[in-house]
């Protein structure tokens, strides 16, 4: 496609923006009386109902209805496709790793996040300190785990050849032969683990710092008053008043591994044990052409979601009626 289409295109998006835009201004300014209030409201939601429509919930119902169906006949499997998901040991692998990545992730980044916030709050380098951790919030997934694939390089030990990677070359200074991490099972799912945590990390901090920052000075001041210091402090006051934080960040965290496919795809390809639900739904619908398993692994995917989400939400109601 040349920059002319492209051009052409944008101008055509923009255009049917604003002559959508300009639709919805005419009926809302032409409308009067009593109920000028509801249709002007409705007009303004009209689009945005219509693109969620299209957007999501037709997308979503064919997702449903394929994942059902046999990919090459066309024809009606029922949950054939689920169960083999459950049963066949590849597929029964790539539900292991997600569901590491699941427990592991938004646990440790969660964890290193407040340790984190609370070790430098309110000292003279905190905006420094906060910076660093937070940078690779600031790299793609794609440059995050080319970065960490240089670190996990392997060459063999053999004379003349230097290690490119810094772990290996840290373990021949040590008079240890290298190791070719990637394809060490189930290890290498665990360093993979490494480069989200080193991602999510800086926005956990982020987000628990805020919170601790709004915690009432009085509060902290009484306790201190009390004898209370240190890790009591911390466990008595400070987690207890950021929990509605804690549960978001770790809610986010969880979301956000549930869909980690540019990191698996870069380092591994999916090879060696490593695949998880989101690549092999790609692998599954994109490159064997198996519409019905690629599906049936998105509604997998949809059902894990779903549950973070609404205790997600029951806990923010909750947070918000006391």
């Amino acid at each position: 496609m040349s920059l002319l289409d492209k051009l052409l295109q944008l101008l055509v998006a923009v255009a049917v923006f604003a002559a959508v835009m300009g639709v919805v201004l005419l009926v809302a300014g032409r409308v009067r009386g009593r109920r000028s209030d509801l249709v002007s409201g409705l007009a303004f939601v009209a689009p945005a109902v219509l693109l969620l429509l299209v957007g999501l919930l037709y997308p979503a119902g064919r997702t449903m209805v394929q994942s059902v169906l046999d990919a090459r006949s066309a024809g009606f499997v029922g949950l054939d496709n689920y169960i083999r998901i459950l049963t066949q040991p590849d597929l029964v692998v790539v539900l292991r790793n997600t569901l590491l990545w699941v427990v592991i992730t938004p646990v440790l980044a969660t964890a290193i996040g407040l340790v984190y916030a609370v070790l430098v709050d309110r000292t003279r380098f905190e905006s420094l300190a906060k910076a660093l951790i937070f940078l690779p919030m600031a790299i793609s997934f794609v440059g995050a785990a080319i970065i960490w694939k240089f670190i996990y390089e392997y060459r063999p030990n053999q004379q003349n050849i230097q290690q490119v990677g810094l772990l290996n070359q840290l373990l021949v200074w040590l008079g240890f032969e290298p190791v070719n991490f990637i394809l060490v099972e189930p290890w290498n799912n665990l360093l993979l683990i490494v480069v989200m945590i080193w991602i999510q990390a800086g926005f956990a901090m982020t987000v628990l710092s805020a919170a601790i920052k709004a915690i009432p000075s009085d509060i902290t001041e009484a306790a201190r008053l009390d004898g209370v210091g240190g890790v009591r402090l911390f466990f008595a006051i400070t987690l207890p008043s950021i929990r509605p934080a804690v549960v978001v960040v770790v809610t986010a965290i969880s979301i956000a591994v549930l869909k980690v496919f540019d990191i698996v795809r870069t380092m591994t390809g999916g090879q060696f044990g490593t695949s998880v639900v989101a690549n092999e739904f790609y692998l599954q619908s994109f490159r064997l052409s198996e519409l019905g398993m690629g599906s049936a692994l998105a509604m997998v995917l949809f059902v894990l979601v779903v549950p973070i989400v609404i205790y997600n939400v029951r806990q923010m109601r909750k947070a918000d009626a006391r």
